[in-house]
């Protein structure tokens, strides 16, 4: 017991029956998730092997990577700007624009899915608007395809794509940036070239978070894709709730898990994701 308490700090002894419970909630439930995609409805790699010999399957994957990829494009790009906005204007509309960020956290993704089902119609705001204009002779099919879903999903990743922005940049060293000018680079060399580096990790991070939480949306893609846009949560659902494949769906949400864990790992082998999600460099 002695040696033991050598080795162990006492401190872990405190926090012990919360990493059990942490371990017996989180971790149980993806064990068993593993656990039915090789043993349901057989034992065996059987769901995995579909994923060869189903062409819908691998359609909806390339759908859902696709989707994934091109929301997360745009809403870092937009959100960089944000970001830049924010750190260069004034305290106060720096404030304000802060306010307005946090506020979009407390509206429900179902209320924001239905605002742009209202706007986004045939006959909504946006096409009403450009016929009245003399823009548009018909009405612009917004919804019921990728276009919408792109649409509703950039709007909601864009707060999250600016958090880590915001933090990159307020972290950085403004005598760096003072140096630059002092020593006759151009403010656009000093961007390019010390300012943009500088907020890698910011970017690797709003890319990491705004991937990865795009891949599980679900109401979104139901919603203003109406059917005819199929992601992988959506399909997970209507395996679990309407077919009854419990293994397919375990199969497919342990795919995704695997997915980001390995995404994880390749972006390690480059940086430190300690200094990615804003730890120390060292």
């Amino acid at each position: 017991m002695q040696a033991l308490r050598k080795h162990i700090h006492p401190g872990w002894l405190i926090i012990a029956p919360l990493l059990a419970m942490v371990a017996l909630l989180y971790l149980g439930p993806i064990l068993n998730i593993l656990w039915l995609s090789i043993t349901d409805p057989t034992p065996g790699l059987g769901n995995y092997a579909k994923l060869g010999e189903s062409d819908a399957l691998v359609r909806i994957l390339w759908t859902t990577l696709r989707i994934c990829l091109i929301t997360t494009v745009f809403s870092v790009v937009m959100g960089y700007s944000i970001a830049y906005a924010m750190i260069h204007c004034h305290e106060r509309q720096k404030n304000y624009m802060l306010t307005l960020l946090l506020v979009s956290f407390w509206i429900s993704i179902l209320v924001r899915t239905f605002a742009w089902l209202m706007l986004l119609g045939r006959r909504g705001l946006v096409n009403v608007t450009l016929e009245d204009i003399g823009l548009i002779a018909e009405p612009i099919a917004f919804m019921r395809n990728e276009l919408g879903v792109l649409i509703g999903m950039v709007h909601y990743m864009i707060p999250y794509a600016v958090l880590p922005l915001l933090v990159s940049m307020q972290a950085m060293d403004k005598r760096v940036l003072d140096a630059s000018r002092n020593l006759g680079a151009t403010g656009r060399q000093t961007f390019w070239r010390i300012y943009l580096p500088l907020t890698l990790p910011g970017i690797v991070a709003s890319t990491l978070l705004v991937f990865i939480f795009s891949l599980g949306f679900y109401v979104t893609p139901a919603v203003l894709g109406g059917g005819k846009v199929l992601m992988v949560a959506e399909y997970i659902s209507v395996q679990l709730l309407v077919t009854l494949q419990w293994g397919t769906a375990a199969m497919l949400a342990a795919l995704m898990l695997f997915g980001v864990l390995a995404m994880l790992w390749i972006m390690s082998r480059f940086m430190k994701l300690s200094t990615v999600f804003g730890g120390a460099a060292r």
